[in-house]
């Protein structure tokens, strides 16, 4: 005998609401059609459900969305690096104290004590057939970010190597649940071959129709609902194996809505906008900004940036922020909406030389219009560099520009000097500036987002 089993699954939602009602709409009816045919059909969520440059996510700190997930019926997820490290411990500890379904993640646990209860490694579960099915989770390591908010985050690989045997001997097909990425997945299925599927997100990649690394199926659904994915799963019962698994990702665009997720959407928009509508601060004058200029704004939110972390100077791309401020009354919204980013502060100790590399490398044209995306941005462009205690004369050509007579508070620049320099995070990770990567002695400030920074600063302006 054969035994179906269909998983939905989204992942890297990233709380981009617009979709859901018809992600939602597709998914309740396709469940009930296998229920109704004795069939299982499980929802999964794989993380960055919640992202907080939205406004229902940081409105409601994700309760809202593990509401919505409930509605929906989903039965299992794992966490994202945006449940994990933008929310504060106790947020984050509390997140899925009301879900309805089933979180597996298990390479985090609190410093503090015990984990919360939510929170289990793995879990077997029977399908309406009988047939086993482990689900383990695993989320992106970010050790420097969980250990200061107050979680031990282990190496998703080491991890593996401890679970997956037992796992296996406990069940007839495994299910990864990974928040780790494309190429984490491809090494994974390469190394352990106790997995049969993978549904990943992270990276928000986006396969058609899957891949097979190992014999095992790696799916995921690119990003922000614009597309969901689809697992199929044939077990024979009598020789206990996978006689067939297929996956595909399903567009959203011409599914019809859930009249009631739609409502519910809405209800929860209209209180996050009640919420985030409060003054946050009164400015004296009006804050035009543009990521192409130099403006009082930025001027503001890079010298504090640099005075709050104590740093000798400190720089920010104008890309930060996407609109300008009002005189008047600025709300916590406005606040939110103009610098959404789930980026937090960072200091990085770099020699002059190193400065005067990154400096360079900031005004070039192609960096300054550069449509970064990931790393906590979500703006357009990079825009200027903006600088607080560091100033040069710039001399070259318009298409080649270079930066000379580099000075920190006045004095010539020491290319063999160490100066502790402030930054938004995102220029530590990736290639943006490669000599940051590299340098040791990074320090992160966390829970702390660049706009809590920029509230701050614009209160020192207030009326």
């Amino acid at each position: 005998m054969q035994e179906k089993l269909t998983i939905n699954y989204t992942n890297d939602l990233h709380s981009y609401f617009e979709n859901w009602p018809k992600i939602v709409g597709y998914l309740k009816r396709n469940k009930r059609k296998f229920t109704d045919a004795g069939q299982t059909c499980w929802l999964l969520d794989i993380g960055d459900h919640v992202d907080r440059s939205r406004p229902i996510a940081e409105a409601f700190r994700g309760k809202a969305n593990i509401s919505l997930l409930n509605e929906a019926g989903y039965d299992f997820a794992t966490i994202g690096n945006n449940e994990g490290i933008t929310l504060d411990y106790d947020d984050l500890y509390h997140l899925y104290d009301e879900a309805e379904f089933r979180i597996a993640v298990a390479n985090l646990h609190s410093q503090k004590g015990e984990d919360p209860g939510w929170m289990e490694p793995s879990w077997v579960v029977e399908t309406a057939g009988g047939t086993k099915v482990g689900m383990i989770g695993l989320t992106a390591p970010f050790p420097d970010f969980y250990n200061l908010i107050g979680w031990d985050i282990e190496d998703p690989v080491e991890v593996l190597k401890r679970e997956i045997g037992l796992l296996r001997s406990s069940c007839d097909v495994v299910v990864l649940l990974s928040h780790l990425g494309l190429y984490a997945d491809r090494d994974i299925a390469a190394a352990f071959p106790e997995i049969d599927v993978i549904i990943g997100g992270h990276t928000h990649h986006l396969l058609h129709e899957g891949e097979y690394v190992n014999q095992c199926l790696i799916t995921t659904a690119g990003k922000q609902g614009f597309h969901f994915g689809e697992v199929k799963i044939i077990w024979d019962t009598e020789q206990k194996i996978i006689i067939e698994k297929k996956a595909k990702a399903i567009p959203v665009a011409d599914l019809e809505d859930d009249a009631d997720t739609a409502e519910q959407v809405a209800v929860y928009s209209e209180n996050a906008g009640k919420a985030l509508h409060r003054s946050a601060v009164v400015l004296p004058d009006p804050l035009p900004s543009t990521p192409f200029e130099d403006s009082r704004a930025m001027d503001l939110l890079t010298d504090y940036l640099r005075r709050w972390t104590k740093a000798d100077l400190a720089f920010l791309n104008a890309g930060v922020l996407l609109d300008s401020f009002p005189a008047g009354a600025v709300s916590y919204m406005d606040i939110h909406r103009i610098c959404p980013h789930p980026i937090n502060p960072a200091t990085v100790p770099l020699t002059g030389e190193e400065l005067e590399e990154i400096v360079n490398a900031a005004l070039q044209p192609d960096f300054i219009t550069f449509p970064l995306k990931g790393f906590g941005f979500r703006g357009k462009v990079i825009g200027k560099m903006v600088y607080s205690r560091l100033s040069f004369d710039v001399a070259g050509t318009a298409a080649k520009p270079k930066a000379v007579n580099l000075r920190v508070n006045g004095q010539p620049l020491e290319s063999e000097r160490l100066y502790l320099t402030a930054m938004a995070d995102t220029f530590t990770f990736g290639s943006l500036l490669p000599c940051i990567k590299q340098v040791k002695g990074k320090k992160y400030f966390m829970p702390e987002m660049l706009r809590d920074l920029l509230l701050e600063a614009f209160k020192e302006i207030e009326k």
